[in-house]
Order: structure tokens, then C-alpha cells, then sequence
């Protein structure tokens, strides 16, 4: 049987905060590139404190995610992680699980078909913690009332208009399927993983709605965006030096800022990514 340790999972989960700040990403916080009133060192203090609660040896998904969004709001007094916490507490817990199985996927998807009512209960008190601009509302499964189904079932419930809830109803499709390619082919190209960072974000924003866009603007504003980012994204396959682009992405970044634009899924899906990286290599070293 195969299981990371808590250390191992802590670490990887760690990293991928960590990269999550030093690449920059238009739009999004960076360590050269605060906004929306937030900086980098609120988000480095909000993984510092969640990490421990994500990667503890006991606990069930409900706990992890309201136990890491307790510290966090603790820690910084505002949401900064909501969409990092969801997307990477079921990656870690499928890490932690003693299995036979060496991929991260199949094992997630395991964990993903035994979620309860419990944990759905646990993940709603988080997010009304958390506290999430442009929250909407449902006829079924609201986030402001108690659940009455498991937390995947009402994932699926909310999966067509949240992409972070997509990502339990269809185990991960995003994060397997289009973020860990682009991390692997541009690291292999570029060799750094802080590009391959970006070239994933961009590569969300590209392609998928992002969601705290549509909540806060509208589709029309999010397909707006998908547009700018598919000319980003254009360049970025074009270039031999990543670098180079550093200028248009400053300018893209500012432009985005100053109307309080924040592409926040895209860059919860690419800590997700970076994060499944992270612990399906060290699954495939671990000895069984």
C-alpha cells in the first residue's frame, strides 16, 4: 500500500502556493504585482496556515476545507484561498489514503465517490466563512442552508455555472486534462516551472470561463477575457524566451487591475494543477 506523509503532502502543497505568487499571472496577486487590495504576503500567510490543516493525518474533506479556511481567516481576515482550499483538499486527502493505486486520478476519483452529507454540511459553513464576492443563489442545495445531499452530489448541482464545483463532478477534467500537459510541456521547453505556472493560468483563462469573472461581471465580460488571453496564449506558444513577453503581460496586468478585474479561478485551477503535479510525481516515487 502506498501514502504519502503528511510532510510529503504539506510540500507539495506548499510549493504550488509558493509558485502560485512568483508567477505572474495578469490580473491576479503576484509578488511583483499586488491588487484588488490584497498583496503576496497575504496570500504566503494564508498557505502557511491552511497547508497544516490540508496535509493533517487525520480528518475527513469537510474538516480539512473548514479547518483551513478558519486559519485563513484568521490569519489575513479576508478570502484569499477559498478556490485553492477546494480545488487542493481533495488532491491531498487522495495522497494521504493508503491505496495499491499510484495515480493520483484514479485514487481521487475514489475518494470523490465516498464523500457524505457531512462533509457537504462542513464545506458550506467554510464558504460562508470565506465569505466569496458575487455568491449567488440555487433552488437546490444553497449554500445558505443546510445540505441534504454529499458534497460531490451537490458539486454536481452547482457545476454548470462554478467551475471549481465542475472539477468534483467531472474528477479533476480541468486540472488533468489541460493544466498538467501545459505544465509539463513548458517546463520541458522553457525549463521553469514559475513559466509553466503562467503558461497554465493563461491557458485557463484561455479556454475556460472564469467564474469569479462571471459572478462578478457577467458572461459577456468573461468572453471578453477568453479573447485577450487566446492572443496571450498565441504569443506564449510562439516564443522562444518566455521573457520577452514580460512587458505585455505588465501592460495586460495593469489594464486588468484598474478595472478590478481578477481572472481568481483560473488562478485556483492552476495551484490545483500544480499542486496534482506535485503529488502524482511523489506517488510514483514512493516505494510500496
Amino acid at each position: 500500500m502506498i501514502a504519502l506523509t503528511p510532510r510529503r503532502v504539506a510540500g507539495a502543497l506548499r510549493d504550488a502556493c509558493r509558485l502560485d505568487v512568483i508567477a505572474f499571472k495578469p490580473g491576479n496577486v503576484s509578488l511583483d504585482a499586488p491588487g484588488h487590495e490584497m498583496s503576496a504576503c497575504d496570500f504566503l500567510k494564508s498557505a502557511a496556515v491552511a497547508v497544516d490543516a490540508l496535509a493533517a493525518p487525520a480528518g475527513g474533506l469537510g474538516e480539512r476545507v473548514l479547518a483551513a479556511i478558519a486559519a485563513t481567516r484568521a490569519a489575513v481576515g479576508c478570502n484569499t484561498n477559498l478556490g485553492i482550499v477546494l480545488l487542493t483538499a481533495p488532491l491531498a486527502l487522495a495522497a494521504l489514503h493508503p491505496s495499491a493505486e499510484r495515480n493520483l486520478r484514479a485514487r481521487l476519483a475514489a475518494l470523490l465517490g465516498t464523500t457524505s452529507v457531512e462533509d457537504a454540511r462542513l464545506v458550506y459553513r467554510a464558504i460562508r466563512l470565506a465569505a466569496p464576492a458575487g455568491l449567488g443563489a440555487s433552488e437546490d442545495q444553497d449554500v445558505r442552508d443546510e445540505p441534504t445531499e454529499n458534497l460531490t452530489r451537490v458539486m454536481e448541482i452547482a457545476a454548470p455555472r462554478d467551475s471549481v464545483a465542475r472539477q468534483y463532478a467531472t474528477v479533476f477534467d480541468a486540472v488533468f486534462e489541460r493544466g498538467l500537459p501545459i505544465l509539463r510541456t513548458a517546463r520541458e521547453r522553457w525549463g521553469s516551472m514559475a513559466w509553466a505556472a503562467v503558461a497554465c493560468f493563461v491557458g485557463f483563462a484561455a479556454e475556460i470561463p472564469d467564474s469569479h469573472i462571471v459572478r462578478k461581471y457577467g458572461e459577456a465580460r468573461a468572453a471578453a477575457l477568453i479573447t485577450r488571453f487566446r492572443e496571450v496564449e498565441s504569443a506564449m506558444k510562439a516564443c522562444e524566451n518566455p521573457a520577452d513577453l514580460l512587458p505585455a503581460l505588465v501592460a495586460l496586468d495593469g489594464e486588468l487591475k484598474l478595472g478590478g478585474v481578477n481572472p481568481g479561478t483560473s488562478a485556483d485551477l492552476t495551484v490545483a494543477s500544480l499542486a496534482a503535479l506535485f503529488l502524482e510525481t511523489a506517488l510514483q516515487a514512493e516505494q510500496s
